[in-house]
């Protein structure tokens, strides 16, 4: 299912996207070293719920996963990258956490996704794969706009993160997103410019570039959610939902003005 937004069911998602971009950047500045990701998941819900909204993962069972989920929030860590179920882990100096929130308002979801660095530590490697993935998802906000194909976007991030030498996985990727989280066209993160769906103004997508440092190979946790390489490698994660307009992309999930 593709749909098409009115200007009032947009509005709503600017609500609902600044929302999930205000949530993740509190979740940030909270997350710490000793700081469990039970707390993290913890808190995610209490102010999803103080924002009058509802989580998208609570109760989230697809085909590829050990579902429902049964949190609200995906806290990913080091080699985790996707899915990540919060579990009784206490964050290290220096660990690379990817905070995933998806959350419906009003009818309307949102999804956006922050990967971070915990305490002091600086692995040059783990901030270059974060940079990389931020500007993958800058190129193709950039190449999104009225009648533009999901593959000038796909091509457009996949020319980011190859350039940068990392491997790129295709089988999850960006996805259209409105009444519910996912939906049609997916949007994969490397592709062929010109091929593809048309974008409408009043689309919703999600994009979301993330990569694995030296594989593009995935396992699955006995947990049967989170996704991690396959090499042990760090993992990082960018995305945004963007609304397709006539004048071109907006992001919705920008934190609000303090």
């Amino acid at each position: 299912m593709i749909e098409i937004l009115n200007s009032t069911e947009l509005a709503r998602a600017r609500v609902a996207g600044s929302v999930v971009a205000d949530i993740l950047h509190t979740l940030k500045a909270r997350a710490a070293v000793g700081t469990n990701l039970l707390d993290i998941d913890r808190w995610a819900g209490t102010m999803i719920a103080d924002a009058g909204a509802r989580s998208c993962y609570v109760d989230y069972a697809p085909s590829f996963g050990r579902g429902p989920f049964g949190h609200y929030i995906c806290t990913a860590v080091n080699d985790a990258v996707l899915h990540g179920l919060p579990h009784d882990h206490e964050l290290a100096d220096g660990d690379l956490l990817t905070l995933d929130l998806a959350l419906s308002k009003d009818g309307v979801a949102a999804d956006s996704a922050i990967s971070f660095i915990v305490g002091e530590s600086r692995p040059p490697a783990s901030v270059a794969m974060i940079d990389a993935t931020e500007r993958a998802l800058a190129a193709g906000i950039a190449a999104a706009g009225p009648w533009a194909r999901i593959g000038d976007i796909s091509h457009a991030i996949g020319s980011v993160l190859g350039q940068a030498g990392y491997p790129i996985n295709t089988e999850f990727g960006g996805h259209g997103i409105g009444s519910t989280m996912h939906q049609d066209p997916h949007v994969a993160n490397t592709g062929r410019p010109g091929r593809g769906y048309a974008l409408r103004p009043g689309l919703l997508l999600a994009l979301e570039p993330w990569v694995m440092e030296d594989t593009a190979e995935l396992v699955t946790d006995a947990d049967g959610w989170t996704l991690r390489s396959a090499t042990g490698c760090r993992t990082a994660h960018s995305e945004h939902t963007i609304a397709i307009t006539d004048e071109g992309a907006e992001i919705l999930t920008l934190p609000r003005p303090a």
